[in-house]
């Protein structure tokens, strides 16, 4: 059974649990509440039918509406989307919007495990699950989930070494979608997905790393211009030995040589002479 699963009826329970609690405290609103409803009640009959334009409201559809009675929230939990009815002077309301919602989380300066500075920001996504939570257990859920999120976004990188920022951005930014879930979930606040946009390097240290990663090319090319070199000589030998067995084919290669330099206009033309040549003259 996947994990992930049993965690979405675990949190719709709670939700539940947080609904039950708001409607239990509805229920006691005592004598003098329910004599205040019922003037309200009739207030809105006697004004009949003026009054339909203050009691009837609309929600659009990507939208919640929290209905307070006499400062209590009311049985039902959340209304909409569509029409909803509220009496005059005792009742108030809240739109929520359910809608994701995205923020870009401010550059922070991190010193990682291996104490370097680096500067990382990064994008949120995330949106109101339970209007009721999201009204009731906190003043503004929003500024509180940009805050929380920097914090946590510092906590996060603070554990991992510069190599670890560098490569695992996709299970950093799991890690801190997790952990923003949780933390929100009281609030009704449902994270969907965290992206590590940009790590920035000091100067200092993006000198220092490209004079390594150059070091290192510069190797691994000295490296093939050997492996090249000894190939070279190899096939060089064999030629060698392959015109040792044959006189007639140096001087061939001669021919072919003299052909090759004078393909290519030139003013001067230097002739081989073989060796045995000239040591018949030099006996003479």
């Amino acid at each position: 059974m996947n994990p992930e699963n049993e965690v979405v009826p675990m949190r719709e329970s709670k939700n539940r649990e947080g609904q039950s609690d708001f409607q239990n405290e509805d229920s006691s609103a005592g004598m003098c509440g329910c004599l205040l409803v019922a003037m309200s009640v009739l207030l809105m009959l006697v004004t009949l039918p003026l009054s339909i334009w203050m009691c009837i409201k609309i929600v659009k559809e990507y939208e919640r509406a929290i209905i307070f009675r006499l400062g209590r929230i009311v049985k039902g939990g959340a209304k909409g989307p569509g029409l909803f009815f509220i009496l005059p002077c005792t009742d108030s309301f809240i739109n929520v919007d359910m809608r994701t919602i995205t923020f870009d989380i401010p550059p922070q300066e991190i010193l990682t495990k291996d104490s370097v500075t680096v500067s990382v920001d990064g994008v949120v996504y995330y949106r109101v699950q339970n209007a009721t939570l999201a009204v009731a257990n906190i003043t503004n859920a929003d500024a509180a989930t940009r805050l929380l999120a920097q914090t946590t976004l510092r906590n996060v990188l603070g554990t991992k070494n510069l190599s670890e920022i560098l490569s695992d951005r996709e299970e950093i930014a799991h890690s801190m979608q997790s952990s923003l879930d949780d933390a929100t979930d009281a609030w009704g606040i449902k994270v969907e997905r965290v992206e590590i946009k940009d790590v920035k390097l000091p100067l200092q240290l993006q000198r220092a790393m490209a004079a390594e990663a150059e070091a290192t090319r510069e190797a691994r090319a000295k490296v093939i211009a050997a492996e090249g070199e000894m190939n070279a000589s190899r096939a060089l030998k064999e030629a060698s030995l392959v015109i040792a067995e044959s006189p007639s084919a140096l001087q061939l290669r001669y021919l072919q040589t003299l052909n090759t330099i004078a393909a290519e206009k030139n003013s001067t033309i230097i002739f081989p002479l073989p060796l045995e040549m000239m040591q018949g003259l030099i006996k003479h």
